[in-house]
């Protein structure tokens, strides 16, 4: 990657209090370990969530996963090796139909597909975070820009049908299997029915529509633009943050919510020669359909992965699972940055929670890894299933040997901001005056791993 000569500047707060658990409703039984970030390099990023760091807006957390209700674990998938499942394929058939003939499917979308828009509870997919916004200090440094903003828009591609459109008890396949039954004396054939079929012109149909469906998941077709068009967001019929003003009574507290958990990210813009020609950052994927937009995912594109940060939707295209058909155009967008950045191999969905039921479908999207809560390695989810069916919490690694490669080593050498001034530790630790914070400092230096803690800068007031 391209030298950065900026730093990574947060403020840790611990993790001794519990709070509400967005997925068992439990009032005290999440906790986890925040800090907020008032800037964070991709790089840092990263490591951060190889170490079972995620982020909601600028305030980055790790679940205390052996005390927590509802443990999380980080999860990621292999996009170059993806196979989509049964019920993958049954979502891009349905996406697919609506959009050459415009019905929408009737009912919810597929079992076990949370609601990811807004509307809901802010914890569908993430826990609700407690921020201390008392304890958030202003620190003298250049604004961070909105990054650029990745649309996707619909295309010729987008509106070729699948499979879908004919079902397996489709009357015309039917018909070539069974004799029909000559029809009475005095009455012709049913008007009603629709003409038979050759055999031979299905078994082909039916080669092309999977044929289509392999293309759809392989490389889906997308328009990417790295700048917000302007003028596509003021002409909307309905635009998804119009609407979400129009349902809620505070709309002036609800934008600043809005923007706090949706819109804001620390990480700063990087370009790098091998890397993805939009660069690494935060990024909004648009999903637009007839000049409106539907969707918005929240991704962060990393050195070495797409991190899927949150989706949020239309209400009234519920029914078209877009939960799972947004992963999987990002894991095809995914592969599709793997082949201009080789290291760039992975694709993030966010936390695996066993004990949930409606979160168990990231493991659908296989192969994939869960992150081992103690030494940070990678196993397959498939050696992992088996310790969750018996523990909640559980270490993966099966070698009991391999502790923290990045265990905390030197706590002088871990880099803090003081008065404007970067200085190690050991340092400022002669310089401070009043009670230690030695403790709180070796607490926060232990969950980043030595590395980090001699890049990311701890901020000391």
């Amino acid at each position: 990657m391209a030298a950065n000569s900026s730093y990574s500047i947060v403020e840790y707060f611990g993790g001794d209090d519990g709070y509400r658990c967005g997925y068992c409703k439990n009032e005290k039984g999440n906790f986890s370990h925040g800090m907020w970030s008032h800037a964070m390099t991709v790089q840092d990023y990263q490591d951060l969530i190889d170490r079972g760091w995620r982020r909601s807006g600028k305030y980055v957390y790790k679940p205390i996963l052996n005390k927590t209700c509802c443990p999380q674990y980080t999860i990621r998938c292999d996009p170059v090796k993806f196979q989509p499942s049964k019920s993958h394929k049954k979502i891009l058939k349905k996406m697919n139909k609506f959009l050459s003939k415009g019905e929408l499917p009737k009912g919810p979308g597929e079992p076990g597909e949370p609601m990811d828009s807004v509307c809901e509870e802010s914890g569908a997919r993430e826990p609700s975070i407690k921020m201390p916004k008392s304890a958030i200090t202003d620190i003298p440094k250049e604004a961070l820009e909105c990054p650029a903003i990745t649309v996707v828009k619909r295309n010729e591609a987008d509106t070729t049908p699948t499979g879908s459109e004919l079902s397996r008890g489709d009357p015309g396949s039917v018909s070539d299997r069974k004799t029909t039954p000559a029809p009475k004396p005095g009455k012709g054939s049913d008007p009603n029915r629709p003409p038979c079929r050759k055999a031979k012109d299905l078994r082909k149909e039916r080669r092309h529509q999977k044929e289509q469906l392999k293309h759809s998941i392989v490389g889906v077709s997308a328009t990417l633009t790295t700048s917000y068009p302007p003028s596509t967001l003021t002409n909307q019929p309905k635009a998804l943050e119009d609407f979400l003003t129009e349902t809620l009574a505070d709309s002036s507290s609800h934008c600043l919510e809005f923007r706090r958990f949706l819109c804001d990210s620390p990480l700063e813009a990087t370009y790098s020669a091998d890397g993805p020609e939009m660069g690494y950052g935060s990024f909004h994927q648009q999903y637009w359909l007839d000049g409106q937009i539907v969707a918005v995912g929240v991704i962060d594109i990393l050195p070495t992965c797409v991190s899927s940060v949150y989706l949020y939707y239309h209400p009234d295209f519920a029914s078209l699972s877009l939960g799972s058909y947004s992963a999987l155009r990002e894991i095809a967008f995914t592969r599709k940055l793997h082949k201009q950045s080789p290291k760039l191999s992975h694709y993030y969905l966010g936390f695996y929670i066993h004990s949930c039921p409606k979160m168990r479908y990231k493991g659908q999207y296989r192969p994939s890894d869960l992150l081992c809560p103690e030494s940070y390695v990678w196993v397959p989810i498939e050696q992992c299933l088996p310790h969750l069916e018996s523990s909640r919490y559980a270490r993966f690694n099966p070698n009991l040997d391999e502790g923290d490669a990045q265990v905390l080593k030197d706590v002088g050498r871990i880099l803090v901001l003081h008065r404007r001034t970067v200085m190690p530790y050991k340092v400022y630790s002669r310089k401070r005056k009043g009670s230690s914070d030695e403790t709180e400092v070796r607490e926060f230096a232990s969950l980043v791993g030595q590395n980090c803690a001699e890049r990311i800068l701890l901020y000391r007031a």
